[in-house]
């Protein structure tokens, strides 16, 4: 969200509000990073806890289920191309008594490097009245002694990139001053990148591992001119796939579950010279498989699901594409049934080799 006017007047522009945040370092971790340490009692776990002196938490989001295993996005690519997972958002970072720790020692280690004496340097000192000295601006309100005397009554919320994203993109969405939300209090509505189950949903579906789409050729990786051949996909492709995105800390618990399943193969020949079956080369679900496998004695049928070259490939290979598309929704926290997401495909290529017929003269 960008900083409102009020807040470009206080600390003189946006460009001196991200300074701030670089210098300080509060981004909170990626959300594909596991747990870390945020000082008093961080112990790395995933739904963070206390020490009896200040909260900690993991507010990195936390995966399962059929995802990436290094943060990575996965292989699964939105039909929809103007759909994207959120660039950045808010997410619960730390209590009030290690917030404060993290914020005074960042404070003044900043404001003691050279060149801290200008404009920068005044916008560190806004900022650390905003935090010690109750400052505010027209939409932000200040904190008493960085609300300590709160503690375990709520916690402070900080930006969060996604690191799958461009950078141009988050660098931009998500540049407020970590603020305080209580427990059981929704972040206030200026906020619009704060996280949400829907939010965490489209990461499930960004970091979704699906099987690959290998389809299942008669003949296999050479064929004849002319001659059909058959397409299908093994059964055990047909399986539901889920993927949980959560994020759970003290008094903030919310999660979203995605679930792909098969929908239709594509196939795309890899050459004019061709025709597909069906026509328009969508080969549709039908008694829970896609495609039928060749048998014995169907050399002359027409298949279901398949594709007829009319040349050869000269020696060469045709590059046959096969997509299969798959239905995705989502069910989380707060949503009472399913609510659907863009439709997701894989791609696979497989190289075909097509020959003439050779006939016999006599």
């Amino acid at each position: 969200m960008p900083v409102t006017s009020a807040r470009r007047t206080a600390l003189g522009s946006a460009t001196t509000l991200t300074l701030v945040l670089s210098v300080l370092s509060l981004t909170a971790p990626d959300a594909a990073a596991d747990p870390v340490d945020y000082g008093k009692g961080g112990s790395g776990k995933k739904t963070g806890g206390s020490d009896g002196n200040g909260i900690y938490a993991a507010a990195s989001v936390q995966y399962s289920g059929a995802v990436t295993k290094n943060g990575s996005a996965g292989n699964v690519a939105s039909a929809d191309v103007n759909w994207t997972p959120p660039s950045c958002w808010y997410a619960p970072y730390m209590g009030a008594k290690d917030f404060k720790k993290k914020m005074s020692e960042s404070l003044k280690t900043a404001m003691s490097k050279p060149g801290m004496a200008g404009h920068a340097g005044a916008a560190l000192g806004e900022t650390q009245r905003h935090y010690e000295d109750d400052y505010g601006w027209a939409d932000t309100p200040g904190y008493k002694d960085y609300n300590v005397d709160k503690d375990g009554e709520g916690m402070f919320w900080a930006g969060v990139e996604n690191p799958n994203e461009p950078d141009y993109l988050k660098r931009t969405a998500c540049s407020d001053l970590p603020f305080w939300v209580d427990n059981g209090e929704a972040p206030p509505a200026r906020y619009e990148q704060a996280i949400t189950p829907e939010m965490l949903a489209a990461l499930a579906y960004q970091h979704m591992e699906l099987p690959g789409t290998k389809v299942t050729l008669a003949p296999q990786a050479v064929t004849k001119v002319n001659l059909p051949t058959w397409a299908w996909l093994d059964e055990a492709v047909f399986d539901e796939v889920q993927a949980t995105a959560a994020i759970n800390v003290p008094g903030f618990n919310i999660q979203a579950t995605t679930t792909a399943k098969p929908k239709s193969l594509t196939l795309a020949p890899g050459t004019a010279d061709a025709t597909t079956i069906p026509a328009d080369g969508g080969c549709p679900i039908v008694d829970g498989r896609i495609g039928e496998p060749y048998a014995k004695g169907k050399a002359k049928q027409t298949p279901p699901c398949g594709i007829v070259y009319r040349r050869s490939s000269g020696g060469e290979t045709f590059p046959l594409k096969a997509s299969l598309t798959w239905e995705i929704s989502w069910t989380g926290t707060g949503q009472a049934g399913a609510v659907g997401l863009p439709d997701g495909t894989i791609e696979a290529v497989q190289n075909i080799t097509v020959e003439e017929i050779q006939s016999v003269n006599r």
